[in-house]
C-alpha cells in the first residue's frame, strides 16, 4: 500500500492516535458499512455490541477509547469532530444509556456496555475491536478492526483499510528501505523532499501544477494546525483530566520566557513540545506525527528551527514543506519495516520514530546531504531503542509529556552531530529500524501500552 504524507500527518483529536483516532474511524466505518447495505438498514438496527481487546481494553478508558468508539458509531470522524463536543456528547450518552447509531437509530449502548478483554489479543494486532449490529428481523452483521498505530485502521483480513487516503496508486519513487531511498536520490539527483513531492503529486492526481499546489497547501495547513496547538498549549492553564492531578506546566514556562525575554533555544523547544502534549492529554485538536503520544516532537523541532535557525523564517513556506516531506519519508520506513504502535513495539515506535523523523527533517532544512539526513535519523532512533510504553493510569501524561520534550532535544542534537559529519557511519538507519522491530517483538507485553508494568505500577496514581 502506498502511504501518503497526509496519512502520516493527519488532523485528529487527543489523547491517542491508536486508542482514540483509530477507534473513532473504525466506529464510523462500521456505521457506514451498515448504511451501505440497504436504504433502511441503519433504522432497522436494534442493538450494537462493542468488544475491545488487548491494549485497547487495558488502557482504553484513560486513552479516551470508549467515547471515541461511541461517537464514531454516531458518525463522527476525528478529522472534523469538535473536541469539546466529544466531552459533552460522551457525557450525554452515559447519562441516557443511548447511542444514535449512524446518527439515526437509538440503541442501548454507553461506555458501561462496552465489553473489555484486556488479556485477549486477537491474531493480527493487540489493538482489536469487534462490532456486532443486531437488526429487527433477527439478523446480525459483525466486523473486526485493528487500530495499528498513528490512526491507521485495518480490517481483519488486512486487505482493507479505512484511512482517508489509503490506496494502491503506483508512485514514481517507491521505496521501503533507507538504502533504496538514498539510491533514488543518487540516481535521480533529487533530494528526499523532492522525491516525496513527486510521489504526492501522483497520489493527488490531476494536472501536476495544480496537484503540487494542493500538496503544498495541505502541508501548510498541517503546520497551521500544529502551530495552533502549540499556541493553545502556551495559554491553557489548569490541571489535566483523568485523576492524576498533573498541572499544565507549559503556560507558566511560556510566561516566564516571554516576560524575561529569554532566548535560550532549548527552553523554547521544551515548552513547545510540552504545550502540544498537554493539549493532546486534554483531548484537544492535534496532528498525529506520526502518533498522538509523540505528537510534540516534529512540530516543536520545526518551531525551534524557524525561531532560532538563521534565514529559515525568511523562506518559511518552503522550509515547512521540505521538513514535513522529509519527516514523512522517514516515517514511511518505520511504518513499512517495523511499527509506529506503542502497543506493538513500545514507545520506541512512537517517540523513537518521531525523534528520528524530526532529526532527519531538521538536518534536511539545515542543508544536509541525503546521507547526512539518513545519519541524523539513525542517531535519533538508536538512542531510543528499547523505550517502553508504560503510561501511569493509562493516561497519556506521565511519562509521555516530558518524554516528548526530551526526545525533541535529542532530535536537535542528532541533527547537529550528523551535520558535523559527511554522512558515513557504522550503523545504518535500516539496521536500527530492524533492531527496533526485533526489540519490540522481544519486549514483554506489560511494557507495551498496557499500564501493567514499569512506571504504571511503581508510581501510585494518587
Amino acid at each position: 500500500m502506498t502511504i501518503s504524507v497526509f496519512e502520516l500527518f493527519s488532523v485528529g483529536i487527543g489523547p491517542s492516535s491508536s486508542h482514540t483516532v483509530g477507534p473513532m474511524r473504525a466506529g464510523a466505518d462500521f456505521a457506514d458499512e451498515v448504511a451501505a447495505s440497504g436504504p433502511d438498514a441503519v433504522r432497522s438496527v436494534r442493538a450494537v455490541h462493542v468488544d475491545l481487546y488487548g491494549s485497547l481494553a487495558a488502557t482504553g478508558r484513560g486513552h479516551g477509547t470508549f467515547a471515541a468508539v461511541l461517537l464514531g458509531l454516531e458518525g463522527q470522524r476525528p478529522e472534523t469532530v469538535d473536541p469539546d463536543y466529544v466531552q459533552v456528547r460522551s457525557a450525554e450518552i452515559d447519562a441516557s444509556g443511548i447511542t444514535r447509531f449512524g446518527g439515526v437509530a437509538e440503541v442501548p449502548l454507553s461506555t458501561q456496555g462496552i465489553v473489555l478483554h484486556p488479556l485477549t489479543v486477537l491474531p493480527r494486532h493487540t489493538n482489536g475491536i469487534r462490532f456486532r449490529a443486531e437488526f429487527g428481523d433477527g439478523s446480525e452483521y459483525e466486523a473486526v478492526y485493528y487500530s495499528v498505530g498513528g490512526g491507521f485502521v485495518e480490517r481483519e483480513s488486512g486487505a482493507d483499510t479505512v484511512n482517508p487516503l489509503a490506496g494502491t496508486t503506483a508512485v514514481p519513487h517507491d521505496f521501503d528501505t533507507a538504502a533504496s531511498l538514498l539510491e533514488l536520490t543518487r540516481r535521480t539527483g533529487r533530494s528526499i523532499p523532492q522525491l516525496m513531492m513527486d510521489n504526492e503529486i501522483v497520489l493527488r492526481g490531476g494536472p501536476p501544477e495544480k496537484a503540487e499546489k494542493d500538496v503544498r497547501d495541505g502541508l501548510l495547513h498541517i503546520w497551521t494546525v500544529m502551530c495552533a496547538c502549540i499556541e493553545r498549549g502556551f495559554r491553557s492553564e489548569g490541571t489535566l483530566p483523568g485523576g492524576l492531578d498533573v498541572k499544565r506546566r507549559a503556560p507558566g514556562l511560556y510566561r516566564r520566557l516571554e516576560e524575561s525575554g529569554e532566548s535560550d533555544a532549548m527552553d523554547w523547544l521544551n515548552v513547545a513540545a510540552m504545550a502540544v502534549n498537554e493539549e493532546n492529554a486534554c483531548g484537544g485538536r492535534i496532528v498525529t506525527a506520526p502518533t498522538n503520544g509523540a505528537a510534540g516532537i516534529v512540530p516543536s523541532v520545526l518551531y525551534y528551527a524557524l525561531k532560532f535557525r538563521p534565514g529559515l523564517a525568511d523562506r518559511a513556506e518552503d522550509v515547512v514543506c521540505d521538513y514535513l516531506l522529509t519527516a514523512a519519508a522517514i516515517a514511511v520506513l518505520y511504518k513499512r519495516r517495523a511499527s509506529i504502535s506503542g502497543a506493538e513495539v513500545g514507545c520506541q515506535g512512537e517517540v523513537g520514530s518521531a525523534c528520528s523523523m524530526a532529526a532527519g527533517a531538521l538536518a534536511q532544512i539545515a542543508g544536509a546531504t541525503p546521507a547526512q539526513v539518513e545519519n541524523a535519523a539513525e542517531i535519533g532512533i538508536e538512542h531510543n531503542l528499547g523505550l517502553t510504553c508504560d503510561p501511569i493510569g493509562g493516561l497519556v501524561q506521565i511519562p509521555c509529556i516530558e518524554r516528548n520534550a526530551i526526545a525533541s532535544v535529542k532530535a536537535v542534537n542528532a541533527a547537529r552531530i550528523a551535520l558535523h559529519g559527511d554522512g558515513t557511519h557504522r550503523v545504518s538507519l535500516d539496521q536500527a529500524i530492524e533492531t527496533m522491530r526485533q526489540t519490540g517483538a522481544d519486549m514483554l507485553s506489560k511494557y507495551k501500552e498496557t499500564s501493567l508494568g514499569g512506571l504504571a505500577v511503581n508510581v501510585p496514581e494518587c
